[in-house]
C-alpha cells in the first residue's frame, strides 16, 4: 500500500494554525535556549507538531514514534524529513516555567479578542474543575474521594467554546485555590480590550468562599455562584421546596 495515513484532518488543522497564527504566536512568547546551530527543529514545528497531535487524539509523546515518520504529519508541519521524536518533546515539556505557562494563556486571551469584531456588551467566564485520572506513580498524584481516583484536578476559565485559561493542580487542594488570581490575569487583557464590557464569573458551589467573593466586588465583577446547602439554608427554603 505504500506510505499510508488515516489523519487527512492534519492539512486542514495546518490551514486553521496558518490562519489563526497559533504556533507561531506561541513559538514568540516562550524563549527557546537551545544552540540554534545544534538543533534540528525549530521551536514553531515542534509546538506544531504537538498541537496537530493532540487535535487528532495522539496526547502520549510516545504516539510521536511513528508520528514523526507519518507524511501527512510531515507536510501539516511544513518538513520533508522525520520530524521530533519523544525524547525532544519530553525535553521541551519538562524545561517549562510557570512563567511560560502564563505566557502561553496570554496567547489564548490574544487569540480570543482577536475573534470578535467588536467588543461584546456582556462576557460570562465559566469556571470548573476536572478531573484528569493518574495511572502508576505520577509526581503529586493524590487520591480525590469524590473521583474515587488518583488524579490531577486542573482548574479551567471558558467563554463560551473558548478556553482562556487552565491551571494543573494537584487533587488535594481546595477547589477554588488560585481562582482569584487567575480571574485577576484575566481581566487586565479583556478590560484592556473591552473597558465597557460586563464581565460576569458563573460558577458552582464549590467555589463559593468569601475571600472570593469579595474580590470579585472589589474589582465590579458580577458573579453567578451556587451555595453549598447546610441545615441553615435548608430551614429557610423549606416552604418555598
Amino acid at each position: 500500500g505504500g506510505d499510508l495515513s488515516s489523519d487527512g484532518g492534519l492539512l486542514l488543522l495546518r490551514q486553521v494554525d496558518e490562519h489563526l497564527g497559533l504556533s507561531r504566536g506561541a513559538a514568540a512568547a516562550i524563549p527557546d535556549p537551545r544552540d540554534p546551530e545544534r538543533i534540528r527543529h525549530g521551536l514553531r514545528e515542534l509546538l506544531a507538531q504537538r498541537l496537530y497531535g493532540l487535535c487528532c487524539g495522539y496526547k502520549d509523546l510516545n504516539d510521536h514514534k511513528a508520528l514523526r515518520g507519518d507524511l501527512l504529519m510531515q507536510t501539516a508541519v511544513g518538513c520533508d524529513s522525520a520530524l521530533a521524536s519523544a525524547p525532544t518533546f519530553s525535553r521541551l515539556e519538562n524545561r517549562a516555567t510557570r512563567a511560560q505557562a502564563w505566557a502561553l494563556h496570554d496567547v489564548l486571551i490574544d487569540q480570543f479578542i482577536a475573534s470578535h469584531d467588536r467588543a461584546p456588551e456582556e462576557l460570562v467566564l465559566d469556571i470548573d474543575a476536572s478531573d484528569v485520572p493518574l495511572h502508576g506513580e505520577q509526581e503529586r498524584g493524590h487520591f480525590h474521594a469524590y473521583y474515587d481516583n488518583y488524579c490531577y484536578l486542573p482548574l479551567y476559565v471558558f467563554a463560551g467554546q473558548d478556553m482562556l485559561a487552565c491551571v494543573l493542580r494537584p487533587s488535594d487542594r481546595d477547589p477554588a485555590s488560585v481562582v482569584s488570581a487567575l480571574i485577576k490575569r484575566l481581566l487586565v487583557p479583556l478590560r484592556r480590550a473591552w473597558p465597557k464590557t460586563k464581565i460576569i464569573v458563573r460558577a458552582d458551589s464549590g467555589f463559593c468562599r468569601p475571600r472570593v467573593l469579595q474580590r470579585l466586588e472589589r474589582w465590579r465583577v458580577s458573579y453567578i455562584i451556587g451555595l453549598q446547602k447546610n441545615s441553615r439554608l435548608n430551614e429557610q427554603v423549606a416552604l418555598a421546596e
